[in-house]
């Protein structure tokens, strides 16, 4: 069971009604492509990364993923489900003017374009990603602690949640034109673990900007969770009082969680999360509870059956 092939993951949608999916989207998917060759994108190619002069490996020791690999691996279902072809589909994908709206039970409700982000001073974080589908990888991400931002708004008392919303731009991102999922993308935190120190809105990676093809021009990482739990191209964050109902919760909710906390005691339906494949290494490797980052997170779930809150 801990031998599965990450990229034959296939999402339980697809998995269920592959024909219907191959009869939409896969069509919708080849006309964007031939979209992109009729404007001139060139096929990918190896990947130049920006000037990098930062850390080559983690707290654990673990090497940094190649730009390479980060920016043509990558579960981005907006664009298409198979992990190699987005960063083609994702090239022209409009990313300025950009606004990200804050609302909801906040005093100060504020609506940010990219350029403000820069006031809450980005810094360079290394963090490792955890996918649900068993792989991972290390990347150098920049950005800044998303609990400096929810200060500037000034969450009420009432506030227990953070809702993050991503685009809905069915005309540059094709699979959004599909039923594949209920779009939007939607995902959210507890609020003190959107207030965690490591909880990061990532505008850049590698030293240069954020890849369209990683979630330019802003997105979440929360490390100690499984990846999808880092929300892409986001242009709404809103403060509830209710557990918001994630994409994935919505799609399948017998095999994603709210929490979605990386925890190698609790199998997957359909395979175990005991190891993972780290991208670029032969072999695979133990996974660790909150994906390494127990110490600093532990806490937030005391008392907590994770088995149950998974």
């Amino acid at each position: 069971m801990d031998k599965i092939d990450p990229s034959e993951v296939t999402p339980k949608k697809l998995y269920l009604s592959r024909r219907q999916f191959i009869g939409s989207s896969s069509a919708i998917i080849a006309g964007a492509m031939a979209l992109a060759a009729c404007k001139g994108s060139p096929p990918a190619t190896e990947a130049t990364p920006p000037p990098y002069s930062g850390p080559t490996e983690d707290e654990l020791g673990d090497p940094l993923t190649t730009y390479q690999d980060i920016t043509h691996y990558n579960n981005y279902y907006e664009f298409s489900t198979d992990k190699g072809a987005v960063v083609d589909l994702a090239r022209n994908f409009p990313t300025s003017p950009w606004s990200i709206e804050v609302s909801g039970l906040v005093n100060n409700p504020k609506t940010y374009v990219i350029d403000d982000l820069q006031k809450f001073k980005p810094e360079e974080r290394i963090y490792r990603l955890r996918c649900v589908e068993a792989w991972s990888m290390v990347i150098p991400w920049i950005g800044f602690p998303l609990h400096r931002l929810l200060d500037e708004v000034q969450p009420t008392q009432e506030a227990k949640y953070v809702k993050f919303t991503s685009i809905y731009d069915p005309t540059d991102m094709p699979m959004q034109n599909s039923n594949f999922l209920p779009w939007p993308y939607v995902e959210g935190l507890r609020m003190d673990e959107a207030m965690h120190d490591l909880t990061l809105m990532v505008t850049g990676m590698y030293g240069g900007p954020l890849p369209k093809e990683d979630g330019a021009p802003v997105r979440l990482v929360v490390p100690w969770k499984y990846g999808f739990k880092g929300i892409k191209a986001i242009v709404k964050i809103e403060l509830v009082d209710t557990q918001p109902v994630s994409l994935w919760m919505q799609s399948a909710p017998d095999e994603y969680g709210f929490y979605a906390n990386v925890n190698p005691n609790v199998d997957h339906p359909r395979w175990s999360q005991a190891t993972e494949r780290r991208i670029g290494e032969v072999g695979r490797r133990m996974t660790l509870p909150f994906n390494g980052y127990e110490k600093e997170v532990a806490s937030l779930y005391e008392g907590m059956d994770l088995r149950i809150y998974f």
